[in-house]
């Protein structure tokens, strides 16, 4: 199947979507700090001190949008070359242990369908590794949210077998593209994104972030939804969710926001990131924290 006849306008929208994520990714990454210092540089707006280093959050992301440059879809032998490439290349970046060993294991040869299921026991991961990447799915794939979803999927299920994982990765790439859409109402990105992912915790507990009213405090919502301490869909992508449906139309307090609550914070603000800008634009995305962020071209490849 060829490429789409407007390819290069998707690929710009997926790019876009990473370049935000990469911001929230190696901006919250940058917080990882006592609670009490990070409270209150996060309270008096301090950015930072540069540079930011971005962490494998941004490096599968990076995989994806290159994966979807060459192919158009989601390759999922492709997709999980790459990401064993890249991992090879850099182990450092933050890799959590279980996809230390799928990564190295693909690497060394062995087939992703027998290592992702085998995970924890035979259940696979039900990690946030498969949302924190999949935001520019959803710029790719702004006009077909069932699309959107699917490939959202199929890009999780190299290394996260469990339907928690996968289901992470669907909510994100759908809000992404509601929001690539133009979509401003904070309850149509939630009521999307829930409405797209497969049944299960991750699904319950975005419907619970649309009962929250969009006024109550961070606090709150991390109490309600918990804000990725876990490391695992289920507490992670309700609340990144919550959090970027409630800052659309502004990038810089929406990663503020979304970085007070603390947990993974470089996921969480990945994830927030990554949808964010697609709603407010290239323009839009800081030059100050763009120029602190390293480059993007630390570990791109092409074609393969």
């Amino acid at each position: 199947m060829g490429l789409p006849s407007d390819h290069a306008e998707r690929i710009r929208r997926a790019r876009l979507s990473l370049e935000g994520l990469s911001l929230g990714d190696s901006f919250g990454e940058r917080f990882f700090l006592p609670a009490a210092l990070a409270q209150s540089l996060i309270e008096q707006r301090v950015p930072p001190d540069p540079p930011w280093h971005y962490t494998d959050d941004t490096v599968m992301a990076l995989s994806i949008v290159e994966t979807l440059e060459i192919h158009g879809v989601i390759d999922q032998e492709v997709l999980a070359r790459r990401f064993a490439r890249k991992y090879r290349l850099d182990p450092g970046r933050g890799y959590g242990g279980m996809a230390h060993r799928i990564l190295y294991e693909i690497g060394e040869g062995s087939s992703w369908q027998r290592i992702s299921p085998a995970a924890f026991g035979g259940a696979g991961s039900m990690g946030n590794g498969g949302a924190m990447r999949a935001a520019p799915i959803g710029g790719y794939f702004s006009d077909d949210l069932e699309a959107a979803s699917h490939q959202a999927r199929r890009s999780a299920e190299v290394t996260h077998a469990h339907p928690e994982g996968q289901a992470g990765a669907a909510a994100v790439a759908v809000a992404a593209a509601r929001a690539s859409a133009g979509v401003s109402d904070p309850r149509e990105i939630l009521e999307a994104a829930a409405a797209l992912a497969p049944e299960g915790e991750t699904r319950a507990g975005i419907v619970e972030a649309l009962r929250l009213p969009l006024g109550c405090s961070v606090r709150d919502a991390v109490s309600a939804l918990g804000n990725g301490s876990r490391v695992i869909s289920q507490d992670t992508v309700p609340f990144a969710l919550w959090c970027a449906a409630r800052h659309l139309t502004h990038f810089e307090e929406a990663l503020w926001a979304t970085v007070s609550g603390l947990g993974d914070r470089d996921t969480t603000c990945a994830i927030v990131g990554g949808i964010v800008s697609l709603a407010v634009g290239r323009e839009a995305l800081p030059s100050e924290w763009l120029a602190a962020r390293e480059s993007l071209a630390t570990l791109a490849e092409g074609a393969g």
